[in-house]
């Protein structure tokens, strides 16, 4: 049987054998999402591959229509598949997630994926704190910072364009640094011991050159994490990455004593 990767409409599908749904407590559309879900998870249907139709899902499970169509709608909401309107349902592409609540070494995290990391490194200076630097570090206005912007490359794509500000009270050498042999926040992490955190994710489109560095349509949203770091109740850092929504994704696993969970 022929696979098919999105959007190929004539593509075929695999049913397989007629499913019975349980009866009990468990909704019949959650139902019907956990067995998509699973046979996605297990291989069944790989990514950018077409799932039945509608139509044949109904034939299949003996079941309305609308509680279908609600399955595949909340299958949508947690990206574990797209609709293409005319076309069909497929598999959605897996993006690599990275923690939200930690500071990672991006290079190791993609390498531990078995892909290749590259930085290129675009902007190192010092520039004159605006006022919204300057409060995020606690300095005064029109006071030297460092700037400096990087992209983060996987497999020659570009998921994340780094654009960060330090402070010199803290980190006096920063723009000293070798930076071909490691980035920006790996040299932070290592010299200046942070005891803070802060992260807030928004949801934004790219500006024009933005789109450029980051090698995607200035149409497509994107991720944006903000994030600051203290040591000792002073500012260190004010960095906003940027990343393509379609190349990744943001998230975090703890128990509820706040330590993080291993998935």
């Amino acid at each position: 049987m022929t696979r098919s990767t999105l959007p190929v409409a004539a593509a075929k599908t695999r049913v397989g054998k007629v499913a019975r749904l349980a009866t009990g407590d468990v909704a019949l559309f959650q139902q019907v999402k956990d067995h998509i879900a699973g046979k996605i998870q297990d291989g069944f249907w790989r990514a950018g591959e077409r799932l039945p139709t509608e139509h044949e899902l109904v034939a299949q499970f003996g079941i309305s229509r609308m509680t279908v169509n609600r399955a595949l709608r909340e299958l949508v909401a947690q990206g574990r598949i797209v609709r293409v309107a005319g076309v069909g349902s497929f598999v959605a592409e897996k993006k690599p997630q990275s923690t939200l609540l930690q500071i990672v070494n991006l290079a190791v995290e993609i390498r531990q994926r078995g892909h290749d990391y590259a930085c290129t490194m675009l902007v190192v200076e010092r520039v004159s704190a605006t006022l919204e630097v300057a409060a995020a570090l606690a300095v005064r206005t029109g006071e030297s910072v460092f700037h400096s912007v990087c992209v983060h490359l996987e497999d020659g794509l570009p998921i994340q364009l780094e654009d960060r500000f330090v402070n010199p009270n803290v980190v006096p050498d920063f723009a000293q640094q070798d930076f071909s042999q490691q980035q920006p926040s790996e040299f932070l992490v290592r010299t200046v011991p942070f005891d803070e955190i802060e992260h807030v994710v928004d949801a934004v489109l790219p500006t024009a050159e933005q789109a450029v560095r980051l090698q995607m349509d200035p149409a497509e949203p994107c991720l944006l994490l903000t994030r600051r770091t203290w040591t000792k109740g002073v500012p260190v850092t004010l960095v906003r990455c940027l990343h393509p929504a379609s190349r990744y994704r943001l998230g975090s696993r703890y128990s509820a004593s706040g330590n993080p969970v291993a998935t």
